[in-house]
């Protein structure tokens, strides 16, 4: 299985970034390997889409899970349709997200946890 962790920079002791579709990287977390890889966010500086770019850069990876802070619902729905689980609320180093997911300290949410351009403009 593998698990991509919004983040705000390229290793797993950075932190996780709040912001999907405009998070600076995904780190992709391949549970059998126990191996990270980071991928730079290209939809991040998108003027429009980058909730819908960044799932399919997602799916594109083959992450069952991404976990966040925050989800809309455009990124959502299209994570949702390829069968990926959404898990929001998440915070911290992005290493300690994945052990606290894999220990079940995080559930996959059902809807958006934020408005459409919620990323748009400085961090939030």
């Amino acid at each position: 299985m593998k698990i991509a962790i919004t983040a705000v920079g390229d290793t797993p002791d950075d932190e996780v970034d709040p912001r999907l579709g405009r998070c600076a990287y995904f780190l992709i977390y391949d549970v059998e390997s126990k191996q990270y890889q980071a991928v730079s966010n290209e939809a991040a500086t998108q003027s429009g889409g980058a909730g819908v770019a960044a799932a399919q850069l997602v799916q594109g990876n083959g992450a069952e899970v991404v976990l966040t802070g925050n989800a809309g619902p455009n990124a959502f729905s299209t994570l949702q349709a390829a069968g990926v689980k959404v898990v929001v609320g998440v915070s911290g180093k992005v290493h300690e997200a994945v052990e606290k997911y894999l220990a079940g300290g995080y559930k996959s949410v059902d809807e958006a946890s934020v408005k459409p351009h919620f990323g748009m403009g400085p961090k939030q």
